[in-house]
């Protein structure tokens, strides 16, 4: 799970994303294509146009970029009303110049596009309907009002009115679609941003609990024979000194401060374990691993591996089970997972591990509502929760404050480990086999009739080969001086 407090980035904090320098440096190469069209139509073309007030116009810009450079530093990041205020001066700039040079005839006027894509890409929905309407605005004044191109000898370029009706038309479809389309996608990348900063925060967090299993894992495996001594020292002590009732209760106090030590290192060991022994683990373990911290949430939380009941006896575990690795990013995944299917069941989460001599197959399942049938195609997407009419209020997952994101944490960390998701809902997923335990209750016999997602991995990606032997634990290394 995320933590809650983590902050992700909002259209606040990337409100001051976009560098002034950026837009000088763009508004520099406009300057210059201004300069090369105008003196190109002027010289070669021999079109007549207003040149004198369409080279104060373009020097209007150059002086506002010499004066930003001026002013500003290198690393000035502009906030958003300054952006928008930016733009709309280069947007303006470009309509009057277009205005002394034919207005909508002259082919340039594609580039009134420009400042409505950098608003929607970087600056927001807000921002981006003003330059919108600033564009409109600006389109249906060179419809009307405008200096038309004339040839050496006179000739008035006029355009059928038709044309001029086209041009307007397309230009004020092509700002709308333009602006819609790159907010849609800047929208998506952002969303995608933060998934994938959640992500990494989530497994990093992952990764620390296994780090720190590790070391209280060497902790207790170095410390295990020094306190085995000093508590049978101890005994032996307290029992000599029956007739030195002072030095007696100090071997005691020693005795109880050894126990103490090791309860110590044995519940600090729960947090995780990064053991030669540990790193692989069979796939039992594994899963209840994972489900562990939401096995006591008040769902039922039944677990089935080749088709019988879990048996938390480790003597009776299935023995040909495969040997799978314990990577942060497969307990992770599973567990966010387990942790769904808990916040919407009615009462019952069901997990099926099966296998092959290709494939390991988990199946998690339960009996809520599932999943809404026109968003499946969508589960794994950052942001997509919505279960079938299921309420969102605090009360359905009174324990975790999520931030949408579980489902594609889990998706995203357990494709790092070579596996394959599939979502579905119980009437149309490919059922598990029923549980042969031979007393089972009615609940264990059952199928997920909610959501149900299946984890697929390729066996040699995620398994242990057969017959490989583990090494023994041995002495931990240590760093010489």
């Amino acid at each position: 799970m995320v933590d809650a407090n983590a902050k992700l980035l909002d259209s606040r904090s990337r409100a001051g994303w976009l560098r002034l320098r950026t837009l000088v440096n763009l508004r520099w190469l406009a300057i210059i294509g201004q300069l090369v069209a105008v003196f190109f139509a002027s010289y070669v073309l021999e079109i007549s146009l207003q040149l004198e007030l369409g080279l104060l116009v373009i020097a209007l810009s150059a002086a506002f970029n010499i004066s930003s450079i001026l002013i500003t530093s290198e690393t000035t990041r502009l906030s958003k009303p300054a952006a928008v205020w930016i733009l709309l001066f280069d947007l303006g700039q470009l309509g009057v110049l277009l205005g002394l040079c034919g207005g909508l005839t002259n082919p340039f006027a594609a580039l009134l596009l420009a400042p409505v894509v950098i608003a929607a890409t970087a600056l927001g929905t807000r921002p981006t309907a003003i330059l919108v309407l600033a564009a409109t605005g600006v389109i249906l004044l060179l419809g009307s009002f405008y200096y038309p191109l004339r040839l050496a000898d006179g000739t008035v370029l006029t355009p059928p009115p038709l044309l001029v009706s086209g041009n307007i038309a397309a230009l004020l479809i092509a700002v709308g679609f333009v602006a819609l389309y790159a907010r849609r996608v800047s929208r998506e990348s952002e969303a995608m941003s933060d998934a994938l900063v959640a992500t990494q925060m989530a497994l990093a967090r992952e990764q620390r609990l296994t780090a720190l299993g590790g070391v209280v894992a060497a902790a207790a495996h170095e410390l295990g024979t020094p306190l085995a001594t000093i508590k049978l020292v101890s005994s032996e002590l307290f029992d000599e000194l029956e007739n030195h009732p002072e030095l007696r209760d100090d071997a005691a106090l020693i005795r109880e401060q050894a126990d103490r030590c090791r309860d110590i290192l044995r519940d600090m060991g729960r947090s995780g374990k990064d053991d030669a022994l540990l790193r692989h683990a069979p796939v039992l373990t594994l899963v209840q691993e994972a489900a562990s911290p939401h096995r006591n949430r008040g769902k039922a939380v039944i677990l089935r591996i080749d088709g019988r009941l879990e048996n938390h006896d480790p003597a009776h575990q299935t023995p040909d089970q495969p040997i799978v690795r314990r990577d942060p990013e497969t307990i992770h995944g599973l567990r966010n997972l387990v942790q769904n299917a808990v916040d919407f069941a009615a009462q019952t989460v069901w997990i099926d591990i099966d296998w092959d001599a290709r494939s390991l197959k988990i199946r998690i399942g339960d009996d809520g509502q599932g999943y809404p049938p026109d968003l499946i195609g969508r589960i794994g997407d950052p942001f997509v929760r919505r279960r079938a009419s299921a309420p969102q209020s605090s009360a359905q997952r009174p324990e975790y404050e999520g931030m949408g994101l579980g489902l594609f944490i889990a998706k995203t960390l357990l494709e790092r480990t070579g596996a394959r998701l599939t979502f579905a809902n119980g009437s149309t997923s490919r059922n598990p086999r029923p549980a042969r335990n031979p007393r089972p209750g009615v609940a264990a016999l059952a199928r997920p009739g909610g959501a149900i997602v299946e984890v697929v991995w390729p066996l040699e990606r995620i398994a242990q080969p057969r017959g490989q032997a583990q090494m023994p634990l041995g002495a931990n290394p240590r760093n010489e001086a």
